[in-house]
């Protein structure tokens, strides 16, 4: 086969054409440089009761918020120098989009819905919430089923609806429906009893049974869930490094629970990381508990019963006590 040119043409030819000039771009800093220059962590969550919502004068509080606090107090070395924004309209997902927020917890609902899985790197469940069910304390109501022919009021279009349904359409039963497109308009009723069950998250759910209502009834929430779904931690998909520090971090808090034992370490121990394989500095484990707590701890003041909201732990609880929970350690 005989080629139009020979091979020393097409050397000298390559080596005379004019080459295309390299583009000049400077590295985008890390997230963590970033962090440092501004002073603190950026965080963004959706607003649920004793996860993320506005606490004392204003003020971002929640077991996200501290788990927030967390990571300032592991990278930047104080648990104060971090922001967290509630995230209210779809309009907020920009701040994970644009890279604002550096630290974002949401659920798989809300990443689908807001189109944000090419825009963030999930980390692991932080929280379990479950649809579950109120009912009047001093009602017969001792599972979910029992309200079969009852009316329960429910938000038009909620996920908790929807969970409602699957549950009684498994059993092949129903309920008498009260739709609301209000979440005042429908806890009013329900306080009045126009409605024998109010269906919700279950932190919504305990946040309303603080508010007796006009007839000042008291509520209980039933302990079977409808279904549970996870609230993650995740951050952009930019910055593995960070990335690591931040899930480093929330393990810490839950293996931290871990007791010490004759054959195992407990606390800091359960799953030591050297600083210097992370970039940070000898002590952060034994600072970060020591500063925040274990997650127990941050459960306990937010959620459970240190709180107003008194939610039992449930699957929340670390899997020594039988829970869902469990962060690496060294076996």
């Amino acid at each position: 086969m005989r080629f139009p040119f020979s091979f020393p043409f097409l050397f000298l030819a390559a080596l005379l054409s004019p080459m295309p000039a390299p583009s000049v771009r400077a590295a985008e800093p890390s997230v963590l440089a970033r962090a440092k220059a501004r002073g603190q962590i950026r965080c963004g969550g959706v607003e649920r009761p004793g996860l993320a919502e506005k606490g004392e004068g204003g003020r971002p509080a929640g077991l996200e918020v501290d788990l927030c606090r967390a990571v300032a107090a592991a990278v930047l070395g104080s648990p104060d120098r971090f922001a967290f924004r509630l995230y209210a309209a779809p309009s907020d997902f920009d701040a994970v989009r644009d890279g604002d927020d550096d630290v974002f917890f949401l659920t798989g609902s809300e990443i689908a819905e807001g189109r944000l899985a090419g825009f963030v790197l999930p980390l692991g469940p932080v929280f379990l919430e479950s649809h579950a069910v109120l009912v009047a304390a001093s009602s017969p109501y001792r599972g979910v089923a029992d309200l079969a022919g009852h009316g329960v009021c429910f938000l038009i279009g909620s996920s908790a609806g929807r969970s409602l349904e699957a549950y009684f359409d498994g059993l092949h039963r129903t309920f008498l429906r009260h739709p609301y497109s209000e979440e005042g308009e429908m806890d009013d009723a329900y306080s009045v009893q126009r409605c024998q069950g109010l269906v919700g998250e279950r932190t919504s759910l305990a946040k309303v049974r603080l508010s007796p209502g006009v007839n000042g009834m008291k509520s209980r929430i039933l302990k079977e869930s409808l279904a549970t779904f996870p609230v993650l931690a995740a951050t952009g998909t930019s910055d593995g490094r960070f990335s690591a520090l931040v899930a480093w971090t929330i393990h810490t808090l839950v293996s931290g629970e871990r007791p010490e034992t004759r054959w195992y370490a407990g606390g800091a121990g359960a799953m030591p990381l050297p600083g210097e394989d992370l970039g940070l500095d000898p002590g952060w484990q034994n600072r970060l508990l020591g500063t925040v707590g274990t997650y127990r701890d941050i459960f306990d003041r937010n959620l459970g019963n240190a709180s107003p909201l008194g939610l039992e732990r449930g699957p929340n609880a670390n899997e020594l006590e039988a829970g869902l929970l469990i962060g690496p350690f060294v076996d």
